[in-house]
C-alpha cells in the first residue's frame, strides 16, 4: 500500500519561505516520478512542480518558477517542495503525488496514481 504524508505547511508573510516535505511508503520510491499540486479554495487542484525519478528533470508551473524549487531524496523516500518569496496567491492546500508510471510526470494529474492529503500553506498580506 503506497501512503504518502505531507509536512511543513503553516502561516507566513507575505516574502517569507516554508518548506514542505513529503514522506512516501513504499519499497519503490526511487523507480517513480513525483509531483505537487496545489488547490486554493472554490478552485481546481493545478499543477505546482514535477521531479523525476533520479532527481535529474524538473517541471515547474510558470506562476512559481524561479520561487520554488522541488527536490528529493530517494535514500529517505521523501520529496521537498522549497517555496521562497511567497505570494498571497500562493495561499492554497499542498499536495503531492506519485506517477502511475515509471517517470511519467507533468502537469496533468491523470499521470499520478496516489496523494497524499495535503498541507495547508497560508500567505498573509
Amino acid at each position: 500500500q503506497v501512503q504518502l504524508a505531507e509536512s511543513g505547511g503553516g502561516l507566513v508573510q507575505a516574502g517569507g519561505s516554508l518548506s514542505l516535505s513529503c514522506a512516501l511508503s513504499g519499497p519503490t520510491f526511487s523507480v517513480f516520478g513525483l509531483g505537487w499540486f496545489r488547490q486554493a479554495p472554490e478552485k481546481e487542484r493545478v499543477f505546482v512542480a514535477s521531479i523525476g525519478r533520479s532527481g535529474g528533470s524538473t517541471n515547474y508551473a510558470d506562476s512559481v518558477e524561479g520561487r520554488f524549487t522541488i527536490t528529493r531524496d530517494n535514500a529517505k523516500n521523501t520529496v521537498y517542495l522549497q517555496m521562497n518569496s511567497l505570494k498571497p496567491e500562493d495561499t492554497a492546500a499542498y499536495y503531492c503525488a506519485r506517477a502511475k508510471y515509471s517517470d511519467s510526470v507533468g502537469d496533468n494529474s491523470g499521470r499520478y496514481a496516489y496523494w497524499g492529503r495535503g498541507t495547508q500553506v497560508t500567505v498573509s498580506s
